[in-house]
Parts: structure tokens; sequence; C-alpha cells
């Protein structure tokens, strides 16, 4: 098999894997590829809540023609007994003669093991292929097993000048509907939404997806250090058809939203508000992989002062508001550019009217 070949069976096994981010965690969205004779015979995407792994899907999909076969999977397979056999015995009884793996498990109960399993069982392995973009997908899971947090993506909406309301707080809409359609397949990508109280008093927002005909729908999480939030507002109304999690300091006043189905998550408390990054380690341990927050100004503020943005999704309309404006960020107290946080520009759209900016944190020293 040519190198040419494993980098285009990789890319469709890593395409089958993205289907399934914001469905299957605490489980990684992988794909399985497999290929005999130059001919896709398997091919499989973890399922939704995490289970059957792709490997599982993809090898009964093959049946007894995956013997000598070529497999593609997107995250090395897993070496240890949960609620299912071991992925890579089950390549191995299904007698495979190659496994390529686009990137290793950090996981301790794999991290190697997986591929040791099969190379012991004489099957041959390449790793490597298409080994950043694999990366890139699976950063969720790595870092909630290295750092004990989910990945976070912060989105900003506003004017050219940076302003998300006027001065008398209107801001429907600022951005169009293809910015806002883009928003809701953002959301249906990440396990959880995420906003502060501001956001609830002043919006009142369902953060649900809606208008792709997607029945799934992210966990909603608000962030409020003592929850003084009536609890007729939408997220409330509706915590028992869709997962709303409170993350508050201890002795909040959450009884009111707990009655209507919300589920309390106490978090730490750091300079009067809710610590950020025990709300990551909350969110982590309860098996978040990526977060998608969705401000306000003083959430998007403190996530930034804390390091804890990954990916920043910036979407800019052709208008002007001016100073009276609100910012799309509160203050940071930056008062050297040098500390201050540096992303790197991944991507730039127009969608519609509106112009979207994909950043990720910088790794430049």
């Amino acid at each position: 098999m040519t190198s040419g070949s494993d980098a285009r069976f990789m890319a469709l096994a890593l395409s089958l894997g993205r289907r399934g981010l914001g469905r299957v965690w605490p489980n990684p969205a992988v794909g399985c590829v497999i290929v005999k004779g130059g001919q896709i015979i398997g091919r499989g995407a973890t399922a939704d809540g995490g289970r059957p792994h792709a490997e599982a899907i993809a090898l009964a999909q093959a049946g007894g023609a995956a013997e000598q076969a070529t497999v593609y999977v997107s995250l090395e397979p897993c070496a240890h007994h949960g609620e299912t056999p071991p992925c890579a015995e089950a390549l191995i009884v299904a007698k495979v003669a190659r496994v390529v793996v686009a990137t290793g498990d950090p996981d301790p109960r794999v991290a190697g093991r997986g591929i040791a399993k099969l190379m012991a069982a004489g099957i041959s392995v390449t790793q490597g292929v298409l080994k950043d973009q694999a990366d890139t997908d699976h950063a969720g899971f790595f870092l909630r097993i290295t750092q004990d947090r989910p990945f976070v993506t912060l989105k900003l909406a506003g004017t050219l000048d940076g302003r998300i309301a006027t001065a008398k707080g209107e801001s429907r809409w600022i951005t169009g509907p293809d910015a806002r359609r883009a928003v809701h397949m953002m959301r249906a990508r990440h396990d959880a939404v995420m906003v502060g109280a501001g956001t609830v008093r002043a919006d009142d927002p369902s953060l649900t997806v809606r208008g792709l005909g997607i029945s799934h729908q992210p966990v909603r999480v608000v962030v409020s250090r003592a929850m003084r939030l009536p609890a007729d507002l939408q997220l409330a109304r509706t915590a028992q058809v869709v997962p709303v999690w409170l993350c508050h300091e201890a002795g909040a006043q959450v009884q009111p939203w707990i009655d209507q189905g919300a589920v309390s998550l106490p978090c730490a408390t750091a300079s009067g508000a809710v610590d950020p990054h025990d709300v990551m380690r909350v969110l982590a341990d309860k098996g978040i992989t990526r977060v998608f927050c969705e401000g306000g100004g003083m959430m998007g503020a403190s996530l930034l002062n804390a390091g804890l943005v990954d990916r920043l999704v910036v979407f800019s309309a052709g208008t002007a508001i001016g100073a009276e404006g609100t910012p799309m960020l509160a203050a940071m107290g930056v008062s050297k550019l040098d500390t201050a946080p540096r992303f790197d520009l991944v991507d730039v759209s127009r969608l519609g009217a509106d112009i979207c900016q994909i950043w990720d944190k910088s790794s430049a020293p």
C-alpha cells in the first residue's frame, strides 16, 4: 500500500470520526476504515454515547473478509477491558494483516499497549499517518486525560469595533442568519455549551441546536457564583428536556433550578468569582471533553486570563457602535502586550454579510 493510499484512507477514517464530536463523550470520536484489495469493506465511527467503538462497527461490517485486510483507525485501538472487549484483541481475532494508526492514546490504560498487542500478534503496524489532524480532532479527549480539563472554544460575535450591544443593551441581531446557523453547527460539535449569569439574565437564551435537523443537544452549563437567577427562564423551564448543569459556589441559591431538573455542581471560588480552573476540572470529571463558551464578556475575559481558551471563534459584522457600546470582553488587566493571550490565525471565511475568524492558542513562547 502506498503512502498516498494510506493518507487517503486515513483521511476518510478521520472524517468518519468527526461525525461523533459532541455525541460520544467521555470517549474519543474515532473513525475506522477497513480496506482489502484496494476496496473498502468496512467502516465505522464511535457510536453515540461512546459504544460500540469504531473498530467494532467496522469489523462487524467487514465480517470474515477482514482477514488479511488493512485497518485504518484515527486513534490507537484500546487495550483494556471495559464495557466491551479491547479493540486491539478484536483486530487480532479478526486476523487483520496491518493496522495504520493516526496517533497514540495517552490514556494510561492504553498508552502504547494497544499497538504492542497488535505487534506481538504479528500484525504490521504503521503509526503517525495524518497525526496532526488526528491530534486536533482528539484534543478534547487528550486534555481531559492529561490535564483534567476539556478543550475550550470561546465564541465572540460583535461589530467591527468589537462591541456586542448598544449603550441601551440592544444586541439582537448584530450578526446575520448565516453566522447564527454556523453557531448552531458549532454547538452541535461540542459536548457542552457554557454561559455566565450575565448572559442568562440579559438574553434568556435556550442554547439549543436548532434549524439543522439535529436531535442531539449539548449539555447547557451556567456558571454563576450565587445563582441569583429567576427560575422561570428558558434554561430552567427546559432542564428536564435538555440537560442544564449549574456551576456555583457552595451555598448558592440553586434549589428552584434543581426542582425543575437542573444539576448542581458546586465549584471553588477565587477573587470573589467561581474559579474557572475548578469549573473545567468539575466538567472534565463529569466526562465533558469539549466546551463551547458563548459568553458573556466577563466569562470570556475570565477564561482568557486563566489561559483556558484553546480556540477563539470571532464573528464580525459590518457595522460600528462606538465606545459607548458594550465591549466583547470585560476588563482583563493587561498592562503589557507581551503578557496578553496570543492566538494564531487558522481560518477566515465569509458567512453572508459577516466574517468568521478562527484562532488557535499560540504555541510560540
